[in-house]
């Protein structure tokens, strides 16, 4: 498939990466000029380009910038073809994107992206960490390989949602239509916790709707807590740990 990538941080640049490696024709592109995308997510073939060329003919478009800028890349979005699936990986975090009231008011945050766009999503890859994303794909071991929900309302959009999670390295949950996807969303038990493919139906289910923001403010206030106390990011253990601590 051809697929293009807005967004080269480091979430971006990762399925670049891989889904070059797997056999798609890939583009990438940040705000800036090709030449400044790193050259990590060149190394198996991906090619990087100006952000208006990333959704040109597209099947795929992956979309991987904060939350508070979709609306800027929506112009972008728009330039792919009509039957292009579009993927969103980003999450909502008010100190970082500024409050968006639609979404305090208690719209599902993935509604609330297909308003910007115009257009049908699916959900994927926003529930996991850079340092898992890189360091923990392709586990062969099936109790301890991450499983990660995708969810949309178009059953092929999700298949291939689906494939295309499976092929970065790691097993893909249907995790049913974007009315549920806040179930995903920041400060629910799968956000960040690295559970296995057996292990998201329960944690799925026992997402609160209403605690959800409470628990996404406080799992950021702990780690900028930590930030501050130590001088530095947690390791990913730690913060992984931090995060299962909540739940």
């Amino acid at each position: 498939m051809k697929i293009g990538i807005i967004g080269a941080g480091n979430i971006g640049r990762i399925l670049a990466e891989r889904l070059a490696r797997s056999g798609h024709d890939v583009s990438i592109a940040n705000s800036r000029a090709p030449e400044t995308v790193e050259a990590s997510a060149l190394n198996t073939g991906a090619k990087a380009v100006w952000a208006a060329d990333a959704t040109r003919n597209a099947d795929v478009v992956i979309v991987s910038v904060n939350f508070g800028q979709l609306p800027d890349v929506a112009d972008l979005v728009a330039t792919a073809p009509a039957d292009a699936v579009i993927i969103d990986t980003s999450n909502y975090f008010p100190l970082r994107d500024g409050r968006i009231e639609a979404v305090e008011d208690g719209q599902v945050e993935s509604e609330w992206v297909q308003q910007q766009y115009g257009r049908p999503i699916v959900k994927a890859w926003n529930t996991i960490t850079t340092a898992s994303f890189r360091d923990k794909a392709y586990s062969k071991d099936l109790a301890t390989r991450i499983a990660l929900p995708i969810a949309a309302d178009d059953d092929t959009q999700r298949a291939i949602g689906m494939r295309l999670v499976e092929e970065t390295g790691f097993d893909a949950f249907d995790a049913g239509v974007i009315a549920d996807s806040w179930r995903q969303q920041p400060g629910s038990p799968v956000y960040t916790n690295d559970l296995a493919a057996d292990e998201l139906p329960a944690a799925l289910a026992r997402a609160q709707r209403d605690r959800s923001a409470l628990r996404r403010d406080l799992m950021m206030k702990v780690y900028l807590e930590r930030i501050e106390a130590d001088g530095k990011e947690p390791d990913p253990e730690r913060q992984l740990a931090l995060t299962r601590a909540i739940f």
